[in-house]
């Protein structure tokens, strides 16, 4: 009699933890969705958001958000969302933004570049729009092309964090002190990684120059008063007669380091750094964790033999 009971304890207690389960999982899925665009801006989405919102990146890891072309399937769970946060101008919201105002009308778009202080250059494309706001279809790399990496910046991430406290307010009014407070608490934690970083840079072994194959670092480079010296041209890889000016460019300007992110061949960075002696270092612009990258980033700027 005792096993019997046992067993049935056993089974009601088993059954109890599913329908916990099963109800929690519930509840997390019916939280209201927020997509956004990359994993740096799910970061500073769920910093302030907390857990009011699911939000999922549209652009998954590993992928560049320069070409990426979304699933069907994620085009189907778009229309479940309730908002959708852009970067601002990078290559997947320029070809697909309009595309994904119209699968999802009901939709609510926000822009968090409004306020950044952009960077104008020729090695992004920049899509003409007709009178409509409608893509022309006429695509060009000129001087009118902006560069979209506005997150690898802490002046820029307090512009995009304010524009997402705004998104979050227009869409839960009711939580807006909620918001309000972790908006503060993220801001300061910026603050303090810009200020580690500046501690970082001005140590007199810190590099002033670097190369780096695709050109990410144009925010963090005009914040910190550093030289980006991009190996890519006009997003295509380097002509030969491009490499050996790199390599010339590499030594005069004493580069030590040249960055490579995952999305990108290395095989060009590698061979200018056989030539000059240089060393290259894996970053990711793209990681989830914003505050480590940008901290990474800073330390690999540092002489090792300045760090003992």
């Amino acid at each position: 009699m005792k096993k019997k009971y046992l067993f049935l304890l056993i089974a009601l207690l088993t059954v109890s933890c599913k329908q916990a389960g099963t109800q929690q999982a519930k509840s997390d899925d019916d939280k209201p969705i927020i997509t956004v665009t990359i994993d740096p801006l799910r970061y500073f989405t769920e910093a302030i958001a907390g857990d009011q919102f699911t939000v999922v990146s549209m652009v998954p890891k590993g992928s560049s958000p320069e070409t990426y072309d979304p699933t069907p399937q994620q085009l189907i769970d778009l229309a479940k969302s309730k908002a959708y946060f852009r970067i601002g101008h990078i290559g997947f919201e320029q070809t697909w933004i309009d595309k994904l105002t119209d699968n999802a009308p009901h939709l609510q778009f926000f822009d968090t570049s409004q306020g950044v202080d952009l960077i104008y250059d020729n090695s992004h494309p920049h899509i003409h729009h007709d009178g409509d706001g409608k893509e022309s279809g006429d695509v060009h790399h000129h001087a009118g092309g902006v560069e979209p990496h506005i997150w690898n910046s802490a002046t820029n991430a307090q512009i995009i964090a304010r524009n997402i406290l705004t998104a979050l307010c227009t869409i839960d009014k009711p939580n807006e002190t909620l918001y309000v407070e972790r908006y503060n608490k993220l801001c300061r934690q910026i603050e303090q990684t810009d200020s580690l970083i500046q501690t970082l840079l001005a140590n007199p072994a810190a590099d002033h120059a670097f190369m780096i194959y695709h050109p990410a670092l144009s925010y963090f480079a005009r914040d910190y008063n550093l030289h980006q010296i991009p190996i890519e041209a006009g997003g295509k890889e380097p002509s030969p007669s491009h490499l050996k000016e790199l390599i010339n460019t590499c030594k005069q300007e004493k580069v030590r380091i040249i960055f490579v992110q995952p999305e990108f061949d290395r095989r060009n960075a590698d061979l200018i750094a056989q030539q000059t002696g240089t060393e290259v270092i894996p970053i990711n612009p793209l990681a989830y964790d914003w505050n480590t990258e940008m901290l990474n980033t800073a330390k690999a700027l540092i002489k090792p033999d300045s760090k003992k």
